[in-house]
């Protein structure tokens, strides 16, 4: 089983915001799973909003990376897609009503979420953008 979702990469002082979903005791990198035939850019700009009650710029959106990961917390064979993409906003970051907290996270929070998430963290670390 796929798990197809987007997400929001947004770096700012080296560190990556996240989001903790209300009832959840883990963070996401902020976005979620597609509705239909939703593309990655409209599953973005409204999981986004939907989350964090700002407005992305699509002209804006750039590809940052697609990974794949397992999950303990999932049944077993169970895979995490998640494509990632920066994109510059409009508005005031407020976490909506389904998250019950954000958070700027660097390097050494990335056990605190999941695995398809650490491989981004890795990779931005790699890259030098994340402290």
């Amino acid at each position: 089983m796929l798990i197809d979702t987007v997400a929001w990469v947004r770096i700012e002082g080296g560190r990556i915001l996240c989001a903790r979903p209300r009832g959840k005791d883990v963070f996401y990198v902020p976005g979620g799973k597609r509705e239909g035939v939703e593309s990655d850019l409209e599953t973005l700009v409204r999981e986004v909003e939907e989350e964090l009650t700002v407005l992305l710029d699509p002209k804006t959106v750039v590809h940052a990376g697609t990974y794949e990961a397992g999950d303990p917390g999932l049944p077993d064979g169970t895979v995490v897609r998640m494509a990632c993409y920066t994109a510059e906003y409009q508005g005031d970051l407020t976490p909506s009503s389904e998250i019950e907290e954000m958070a700027w996270f660097s390097y050494a929070d990335r056990d605190l979420v999941p695995p398809v998430d650490q491989m981004l963290f890795d990779d931005l670390k790699a890259d030098g953008v994340l402290v």
